[in-house]
């Protein structure tokens, strides 16, 4: 390992990326369209636990991030009045 570089995982696949790299870097050097699907908002960035992250947050090495589905919050809130109804 070099001291110019950070090593992460993105969706299980190991990843060394520039030291000062976001995460979204780290997305994009494995797949443009996850990276371009996160900075649109149809896709999210979550760790290891499944917690959302700031997808420009500066990397540590070993760290693990997810690429996963957004579900849209305005479908969730009437799936929820109806339920309710």
């Amino acid at each position: 390992m070099s001291g110019t570089t950070v090593r992460v995982f993105v969706n299980e696949r190991g990843v060394s990326v520039a030291v000062g790299a976001t995460a979204l870097d780290a997305v994009r050097a494995l797949s443009s369209d996850d990276a371009d699907a996160i900075a649109a908002g149809r896709r999210r960035l979550t760790d290891s636990r499944g917690l959302p992250v700031d997808a420009g947050e500066s990397l540590v090495n070993g760290a693990i991030y997810r690429v996963v589905a957004v579900r849209a919050a305005a479908a969730d809130a009437a799936d929820a009045v109806e339920a309710e109804a």
